[in-house]
């Protein structure tokens, strides 16, 4: 079975190697190897929300459950990340900024769709939106070389692709209203 945390001492043994973000890849590759167990040591989703694992200021691991058909608008980790899927699917929506622009727009310049059991590095400098593509609860666990909660990032409106300051009050409101739309209850 899936222990959160040994899965937790093992990616803060991983970010001591020389390529960090391989390593918890590899970490990471190995539990959502086993999905049933994953879901056997965090429980079966019940509700959309970020879930935290582990929170350092060199290491975040959160359990993320999108919401069905849930959507969270372009935005920057301003630090590594590796995304491994244990039950639904993550749509990823790759963007760059458009060259010569001082108004920060982006345009999509790539997509990958993760299904269980995959695992997708994220590099310091990428922008993704996510999309939870299907009619249930998706299941993911993220690993990210930094403090999640406080180092600032951008986000881009996804109306207009505006650069704007991340919220993550915003950003997390967006799974309890998820939660709201779906009767899905504490």
């Amino acid at each position: 079975m899936f222990d959160p945390e040994t899965f937790v001492s093992q990616c803060r043994e991983a970010i001591l190697e020389s390529d960090a973000l391989s390593a918890v890849q590899e970490v990471l590759s190995r539990a959502v190897d086993n999905p049933s167990a994953v879901i056997g040591g965090l429980g079966e989703p019940t509700r959309a929300g970020v879930f935290k694992l582990y929170h350092s200021r060199e290491l975040t691991v959160l359990n993320f459950i999108w919401g069905p058909y849930m959507t969270l608008m372009p935005h920057n980790h301003s630090m590594w990340a590796a995304i491994g899927i244990y039950t639904g699917r993550e749509d990823n929506i790759f963007w760059r900024r458009l060259p010569k622009r001082e108004d920060g727009k982006i345009r999509a310049v790539g997509a990958k769709a993760l299904e269980v059991g995959d695992v997708a590095p994220l590099g310091v400098d990428i922008i993704h939106s996510v999309t939870n593509p299907i009619p249930r609860l998706t299941g993911a666990i993220h690993v990210y070389g930094g403090d999640f909660f406080e180092t600032p990032r951008r986000e881009w409106s996804p109306e207009t692709l505006a650069e704007g300051d991340f919220d993550v009050k915003t950003a997390l409101e967006l799974f309890e209203e998820s939660n709201v739309r779906y009767g899905m209850g504490e």
